[in-house]
């Protein structure tokens, strides 16, 4: 079964819808309490996650089952950078990029991750003479501690990611046997 397509925005457009998709699915399959609110957690840390690390999101969330067995799906696309995708590399079970299985896919991944720069953080509107005086300097990246990424890959069975250019495509796998 093949839920409806939900669009997500950063602005929090789509996000309850999504939510009460995950919860339909679940009532339809008959999981516990428990189960259902697993399948949910998976859900919101793979939207927050995705939502903290790229910044501005229009995004659309979908999810698939077959018995017990859940995929969650998003898809968005971003500006990429080198540490956006670290950061998105980091959250899968196997650490890799699932775009990069053939030969050819591997060596555009490669060449992808060459040409990326890293974020433009030197336009903070505070001059080199002021900050540098500053005893207490901002927080490299606030938003991001990591939490989704921990919890995201402890609930669920599977996490992965395929980056291709600006477009991330991302499955949480979680089965209740």
């Amino acid at each position: 079964m093949k839920s409806d397509v939900i669009r997500i925005d950063n602005q929090g457009y789509g996000f309850e819808d999504a939510i009460m998709e995950v919860e339909r699915a679940a009532c339809y399959r008959g999981l516990s309490h428990k189960e259902e609110m697993q399948l949910r957690l998976c859900a919101e840390e793979m939207l927050s996650l995705v939502r903290s690390v790229t910044g501005e999101m229009k995004a659309s969330f979908w999810l698939e089952n077959e018995g017990k067995a859940f995929d969650l799906h998003l898809t968005t696309r971003t500006v990429m950078d080198k540490e956006k995708r670290s950061l998105l590399i980091q959250s899968t079970s196997s650490r890799r990029n699932e775009s990069a299985t053939t030969f050819l896919g591997k060596l555009r991944d490669l060449f992808e991750e060459a040409i990326l720069g890293y974020p433009d953080d030197s336009d903070d509107g505070i001059p080199d003479e002021v900050y540098k005086d500053l005893v207490v300097h901002p927080a490299e990246n606030p938003e991001w501690d990591e939490f989704e990424q921990s919890v995201l890959r402890s609930v669920a069975d599977k996490v992965k990611i395929a980056i291709r250019g600006d477009s991330i495509d991302m499955t949480v796998s979680k089965s209740f046997g």
